[in-house]
């Protein structure tokens, strides 16, 4: 009985005390936002079409199907241009500012809801990847994604290195403004009744507003350090639950899809990935399609290879050396559609997904080695390279990519 209440004693510390996987979480934060505003940017000169409100789906149209799913969209609050234009361009800041790590907490609502809208706004455009994307949106609101690699960390960084040397630390202004006209919005859409096809959003962008206030006030107040764990603890369990999902929901992915290929004639006789190498809309590259299904061998080893990899790598989590394989088929699968299927963006959403079971020490080697490719690049540009290093800088470079 004392061991068991010492393991669930350490387990209930663990989870509380900090949140886990800082650089797994600033992938997935990286990788989907940026998957996003690459989207947005390739689609810019077609966004009318897509999303506009005189688009195919028409703007009746929307209203009318999210009024029986009570599905978000900010969107459908008004029908002009100008406001279309603006959700857009708020999409983009939003992914822009969320990749970059720039106010993180608030990045990562906005860009919740620039997802949200866009897609709720048209059901009928995108693929798989965009319903990834739907949920790892809604997710990543409850995860501390900003730890490392990020603007926000930099800056932790440099104000903690000041308070080192008994230096003042200017206060925020530019926090306190972004949540004083983000209220505002808020209030103003609630007042006039735009969250009409649900409570939830609603809730969850005033819960975070509010949370967001009780955090700073709390960091100013020294008399508050016991709200100030308590919030602390609070955003850690949040961050490791939602951290837990997004692995949960990865693995349900594959799982799925693994077991529904299994009752598909075309996988069972490993001819299903041979009929997509040969449709118009899936063959940017005809004469490599071709290439590849010369070989009827091959497109079995491929199909087959493909059901068992899925199938298999829910049960090979516990296994490192065969997560890590699996891992390096499955994203190298998903690059290779990429480029044969022409489905980019669906392939960097999987890849991004695959990436938060990817190995700490890996991943910290590969910020040290994107760190030194950057200093190698500043160097070739004739940029003045700084004296000796401070701690503050070293500091920065482990927490950050320099802004």
């Amino acid at each position: 009985m004392n061991r068991l209440s010492l393991t669930l004693s350490r387990g209930v510390a663990r989870v509380t005390e900090a949140a886990l996987g800082p650089y797994q979480s600033a992938v997935v934060r990286i990788g989907f936002a940026g998957t996003w505003l690459l989207f947005l940017l390739r689609e810019f000169p077609h966004r009318q079409e897509l999303y506009g409100p005189s688009g195919p789906w028409g703007w009746n149209l929307a209203k009318q199907l999210t009024a029986d799913n009570h599905a978000f969209t900010a969107l459908l609050w008004s029908d002009g241009q100008l406001w279309f234009e603006c959700c857009y361009a708020l999409a983009v800041l939003a992914s822009a500012a969320l990749l970059l790590g720039w106010r993180t907490r608030t990045a990562s609502l906005l860009f919740m809801v620039g997802v949200l809208s866009l897609q709720n706004r048209s059901v009928f455009v995108g693929d798989g990847g965009d319903n990834v994307l739907h949920l790892m949106a809604f997710y990543l609101v409850f995860t501390r994604c900003g730890q490392v690699w990020s603007l926000d960390a930099r800056r932790a960084a440099r104000d903690e290195a000041a308070r080192a040397r008994g230096e003042r630390v200017p206060a925020d202004r530019v926090g306190p403004v972004l949540w004083a006209v983000l209220g505002a919005a808020l209030g103003t859409a609630t007042l006039t009744g735009r969250f009409d096809n649900g409570w939830l959003i609603p809730a969850l962008l005033w819960t975070a507003w509010a949370g967001l206030g009780l955090w700073w006030a709390a960091g100013r107040r020294a008399a508050w350090e016991q709200p100030r764990i308590l919030l602390d603890v609070v955003a850690n369990v949040l961050h490791n639950g939602a951290l837990a999902v997004i692995m949960a929901e990865a693995c349900l992915i594959y799982a799925t899809a693994g077991w529904y290929k299994i009752q598909g004639s075309r996988w069972q006789d490993g001819t299903a990935v041979y009929y997509p190498l040969h449709l118009d809309y899936f063959s940017p590259w005809p004469a490599l399609a071709d290439l590849m299904s010369s070989s009827g061998t091959i497109m079995m080893i491929v199909a087959y290879g493909t059901v068992m990899v899925q199938i298999a790598f829910p049960f090979t989590l516990l296994n490192r050396r065969a997560k890590n394989i699996l891992l390096v088929l499955m994203m190298t699968e998903h690059a290779v559609i990429a480029v044969v299927l022409g489905l980019p963006f669906f392939s960097l959403a999987m890849i991004t997904a695959d990436a938060v079971f990817l190995p700490t020490s890996f991943l910290r080697r590969l910020g040290d080695l994107t760190a030194r490719a950057r200093g190698r690049l500043v160097r070739r540009a004739g940029r003045t390279v700084p004296g000796p290093r401070s701690s503050e800088d070293s500091a920065a470079d482990r927490v950050g990519f320099t802004a």
